[in-house]
C-alpha cells in the first residue's frame, strides 16, 4: 500500500498514488479527476438533493442557517457545501 508523501516544498513525490473511488490514481492526479466529477452534477445537484429528499433538504438547511444565527461580521465556513447553497442563505440574512 503507497500512502502519500510530501517532499520538502509541500508536493506529492512523483509516482506516489492515492484513491480515488475504487480507482487507484496518481496524487497528482485526484484534484483534476474530483473537478471533473463535481463539474459533471453540479447543475443538477440541487434537483438530485430536491428528488432524494422529496425537498426536505431545502428546509434542514433553512433550520441549520436559523439555528446558526449568524450574525453580521461573524466569521462562518461553509466547508464541502455542495454549490454553496448555505453559505448563500447567510449571505442573503
Amino acid at each position: 500500500r503507497q500512502g502519500r508523501w510530501l517532499s520538502s516544498d509541500g508536493g506529492a513525490k512523483d509516482g506516489e498514488t492515492t484513491h480515488f473511488g475504487f480507482k487507484t490514481v496518481g496524487v497528482d492526479e485526484k484534484a483534476k479527476h474530483v473537478h471533473e466529477v463535481f463539474s459533471k452534477v453540479a447543475e443538477r445537484y440541487d434537483v438530485m438533493n430536491d428528488a432524494m429528499s422529496a425537498g426536505m433538504h431545502r428546509l434542514w438547511k433553512d433550520h441549520l442557517v436559523d439555528t446558526l444565527g449568524p450574525m453580521r461580521g461573524t466569521t462562518i465556513v461553509d466547508l464541502a457545501g455542495g454549490t454553496g447553497d448555505v453559505a448563500f442563505r447567510i449571505l442573503e440574512r
